[in-house]
């Protein structure tokens, strides 16, 4: 589905490697025995790299959310220093690996992405802070897709994720096989009903930048159209916008449909509405007949197949 492998970024303890403070893992099956079969993980323990052993005392963030340390909870030491120093080496070897996307373990001090426990002084918790080494990672690469282990349960926001980190992955390709205002016009041609799917907002404003690409330096056109992808794959598909998307597709083809093809298809489209079916039933039937009618345009849309269809996503939203 891309040119190079996917590489991900992962917490070594959910593949299932005893890393953890008490010596224990927490393998996510999903991620080693699905996704693990089509992309490369690139497995990282910030605490094992900082130095620490395992097992270790327990740690928890302590301070300000914006820049809390790394402190043990019976002892009071402060591993904030090998933690950075730690940080600042991986972050460099990242940017070579070229990575399309991280997993983070949650409600890590070190890898939680969002709502990790911060203690005051007196001890009192608050869920607004981020684990060290997960907020310098953000921070450093804004643009490749996070997400924490406990939230890929949710079948939406496994598939949406999942599916942003092949269109980065398409994205990065684009960028390194030379850059040019034909191929991107070629890229946001075959995107256009996955992003449709998300905000016709944000995709009619990329068109926009798109038509004007002549008016910017190629590096900046490729800063500002990653930003605008990765913003609107970002926001939430909604069955309302599937819906509106399989509408626009059948537009090219619903002439050429007997009459008891197009109420078969349109009633199979309500049903997905309604909440009868999933995604993968109307987009069954949709590929079925764009095949049949060779409708070359559609064909070609991501939309249709955004990462293997083997991961199943789309049975379940």
């Amino acid at each position: 589905m891309t040119g190079s492998p996917i590489r991900l970024g992962i917490s070594r303890c959910l593949l299932g490697d005893e890393v953890r403070f008490d010596g224990g893992h927490k393998q996510d099956h999903f991620l080693t025995d699905v996704l693990g079969r089509y992309v490369e993980w690139i497995p990282v323990c910030p605490e094992v790299e900082a130095g620490l052993g395992t097992p270790r005392e327990a740690m928890r963030l302590v301070g300000n959310p914006r820049g809390p340390r790394l402190v043990t909870i019976k002892s009071k030491h402060d591993h904030t220093p090998a933690m950075e120093a730690m940080i600042e080496e991986r972050l460099d070897s990242f940017s070579k690996l070229d990575l399309s996307g991280f997993i983070f373990k949650r409600g890590s001090p070190s890898c939680g992405v969002e709502r990790v426990r911060v203690y005051t002084a007196q001890g009192m918790p608050s869920h607004s802070g981020a684990g060290i080494f997960a907020k310098a990672f953000t921070e450093q690469f804004p643009l490749i897709p996070v997400e924490e282990e406990g939230r890929l349960s949710d079948a939406p926001l496994r598939e949406n994720f999942i599916e942003r980190v092949f269109c980065y992955r398409r994205f990065q390709d684009l960028v390194q096989n030379g850059f040019t205002r034909q191929a991107l016009i070629r890229f946001h041609t075959i995107h256009k009903y996955l992003l449709l799917a998300h905000s016709q907002q944000h995709y009619e404003t990329m068109g926009q930048l798109v038509a004007q690409a002549e008016r910017y330096r190629p590096q900046d056109l490729t800063v500002k159209y990653g930003e605008l992808l990765m913003k609107t794959l970002a926001m939430k598909a909604t069955v309302r916008k599937h819906v509106n998307v399989l509408h626009h597709i059948l537009g090219y083809f619903k002439k050429r449909l007997t009459a008891q093809e197009k109420v078969e298809l349109l009633g199979v489209i309500d049903d997905y509405h309604r909440g009868l079916t999933p995604l993968i039933v109307p987009l069954t039937l949709m590929k079925h007949y764009v095949h049949v009618f060779d409708v070359s345009y559609i064909r070609d849309q991501v939309y249709l197949n955004p990462h293997p269809k083997e991961l199943m996503l789309r049975n379940h939203v």
